[in-house]
C-alpha cells in the first residue's frame, strides 16, 4: 500500500508542469561593428589581462590590493552570500520537510463539565508522551516552488555579476588614479623647473637692473612669472594630495602616501586597440550579464503568480509513539501514526491573485526595457571611448608640435632681449605660453592613457 502511493505521487509530481512562460532572450538588433571601430576584428583588448596594459609592478600591486581590501568589493562579495543563502532556502522549499518531534501532554478535565453521563467526581485526568517524526511536503503540481527557486537562482547570479561589475569599476578607477597621480607628479615636477628658471631670470633681471641695463617694469615682469609657476605648484599639489587620498579610499586604507612606479613618461600606449564584436558585449560586460539574470527572474515570478490559481496540495504526517508510560512509548500499541492530505484552492480573493499576476508581468516588460537599455548604453559607453582615444591622441599629436614651437619660440624671445631688440615682455609671454603648453601635452597624454583605460572597462574587460 506504502509503494502504491508513493507510486502515486511520485507521478503526479513527474507530470506536473510549471505553468508560466519560459525565459527566452529578448529580440535585439546589435550592429555588426562599433561605431568609431577602426577595424573589425573578433579579437578585443579586453581580452588582456588588465596588467598587461600598462606594466607597472606598483600598479599590481596596488591594484591587487584593492581587490583584497576595497570596501566595495567586499560589501558586493557578502551580498553574492546572501543571495547565495536565499537561493538555499528557496531551493529547499521544493523537498519534503522532517523533525524529530516529542512532546508531555498533562491535562485535567472538569468532572462537572461537558461529560454528562460520567459520575460526578469521576477522575478524568491523564498524561502521556509522544515521540516521533514529522514530515510536511508541499506537492509542487504546477511548478510555483520551482519557478520561485529559478527566480531566487537568477537573483543570486546577478548578484554574482553586480560583483563583477564591482570589480571592472575598481580597476578602471585604481587604474585612472594611478595614472593622474604620476600625471600630477610630472606637472610638479615641470612647475618646479618653471619655478627655478623663473627665479633664475628673477636674478639676472635684478642683476641687470642695478647695473642699469633692464628697467623696473622688466624686474615686475620676472616676479609675475615666478609667482606664476610659484602658485600652479600649490594648485598641482592640492590636487596631488586629493588624488592619493582617493587611491588611498580605493585601496580600502586610511589617507597615507602612495608608492610610485614608472615615470609617466615611461608609460607606453599598447600597440593595438581591437574593440571586437559588439555581440560579445552581451556575455562580456557584467552590467548586461546581470540585467539579463534579473529578466530570468522577473520571468520566473510570473509563473509563480499565475500558479496561484491553481490549487495548493500539502501533506503533513507524523510517526511515532504515543503512550502514558515512557517506557511503552516504543511498543507495538504505542504506535501512533497520521497522515494529513490538504487542499487549498482559491475561489474568491477579491482580485488580489490576478493583480499579482499583472504585477509580476509588468515588472517582467519593465525588466526587457531595462536590459535593452543596459546593451545600448554598452554600445555608446564603447564608442565615446574609441571616439575619445582617436580624437585625443590626434589633439596630443598636435598639441606636441605646438609646445616644440613655443619652445623655439622662448629660446628667440631670450636672445632677442638679451640683444636688446625686444623687452622682457616678450620674453615672459613666451615662457608663459611653453609653462602653460607644457602642462596642457602633460593633461593630453594622460587623457590619451585614461581613454584606453575607460575602453576597457567599456568592453567588461578585467574580471574574468
Amino acid at each position: 500500500m506504502r509503494h502504491s502511493i508513493s507510486a502515486v505521487l511520485l507521478a503526479l509530481l513527474l507530470a506536473g508542469c510549471a505553468v508560466g512562460p519560459n525565459y527566452k532572450r529578448p529580440p535585439l538588433s546589435v550592429p555588426d561593428t562599433f561605431r568609431g571601430a577602426s577595424a573589425d576584428s573578433k579579437q578585443s583588448i579586453a581580452d588582456r589581462k588588465w596588467f598587461e596594459l600598462f606594466q607597472d609592478d606598483v600598479l599590481t600591486q596596488l591594484v591587487e590590493t584593492a581587490l583584497r581590501q576595497n570596501f566595495d568589493l567586499r560589501i558586493a562579495t557578502e551580498r553574492v552570500l546572501e543571495d547565495r543563502a536565499r537561493f538555499g532556502i528557496a531551493r529547499a522549499n521544493q523537498f519534503p520537510f522532517a523533525d524529530v518531534n516529542g512532546q508531555f501532554n498533562a491535562i485535567r478535565n472538569s468532572s462537572i463539565g461537558s461529560f454528562r453521563f460520567l459520575p460526578r467526581g469521576t477522575p478524568l485526568d491523564v498524561s502521556y508522551t509522544q515521540a516521533g517524526f514529522s514530515v510536511s511536503w508541499e506537492l509542487d503540481l504546477w511548478g510555483r516552488l520551482r519557478r520561485l527557486t529559478e527566480s531566487s537562482r537568477a537573483q543570486y547570479l546577478a548578484t554574482e555579476e553586480a560583483r563583477n561589475g564591482v570589480i571592472v569599476t575598481l580597476l578602471a578607477d585604481v587604474l585612472t588614479g594611478y595614472l593622474t597621480l604620476r600625471e600630477q607628479d610630472q606637472e610638479l615636477d615641470i612647475a618646479r623647473k618653471t619655478r627655478d628658471i623663473a627665479a633664475d631670470n628673477l636674478r639676472l633681471i635684478e642683476l641687470r637692473h642695478r647695473r642699469g641695463a633692464a628697467t623696473g617694469l622688466d624686474v615686475s615682469q620676472a616676479e609675475q612669472f615666478l609667482y606664476t609657476a610659484t602658485s600652479q605648484i600649490a594648485n598641482i599639489e592640492r590636487a596631488l594630495g586629493q588624488t592619493i587620498d582617493s587611491l588611498s579610499f580605493l585601496l580600502g586604507n586610511a589617507p597615507a602616501d602612495i608608492p610610485r612606479g614608472k615615470t609617466f613618461s615611461q608609460f607606453t600606449m599598447p600597440p593595438q586597440l581591437p574593440a571586437g564584436l559588439p555581440s560579445s558585449l552581451l556575455m562580456r560586460r557584467p552590467d548586461i550579464r546581470q540585467a539579463e539574470q534579473v529578466l530570468i527572474a522577473a520571468n520566473a515570478q510570473i509563473g509563480a503568480a499565475r500558479a496561484q490559481l491553481f490549487p495548493q496540495i500539502s501533506l503533513t504526517g507524523f510517526l511515532g509513539g504515543q503512550s502514558r508510560a515512557l517506557t511503552d512509548i516504543v511498543t507495538g500499541p504505542g504506535r501512533y501514526w497520521i497522515i494529513t492530505p490538504s487542499l487549498l484552492l482559491p475561489i474568491f480573493h477579491a482580485g488580489q491573485i490576478r493583480s499579482g499576476i499583472q504585477l509580476s508581468e509588468a515588472q517582467q516588460r519593465e525588466m526587457v526595457a531595462t536590459y535593452q537599455k543596459t546593451i545600448y548604453n554598452a554600445l555608446r559607453e564603447v564608442a565615446d571611448a574609441l571616439i575619445a582615444y582617436d580624437r585625443t591622441r590626434e589633439q596630443r599629436s598636435q598639441q606636441e608640435l605646438l609646445v616644440g614651437a613655443l619652445a623655439e619660440s622662448d629660446r628667440l624671445s631670450k636672445l632677442r632681449y638679451r640683444g636688446g631688440i625686444d623687452s622682457y615682455l616678450q620674453v615672459l609671454d613666451a615662457e608663459r605660453n611653453l609653462f602653460q603648453g607644457q602642462l596642457a601635452l602633460s593633461q593630453l597624454q594622460l587623457q590619451e592613457f585614461l581613454s584606453v583605460v575607460q575602453l576597457y572597462r567599456a568592453l567588461g574587460g578585467g574580471w574574468q
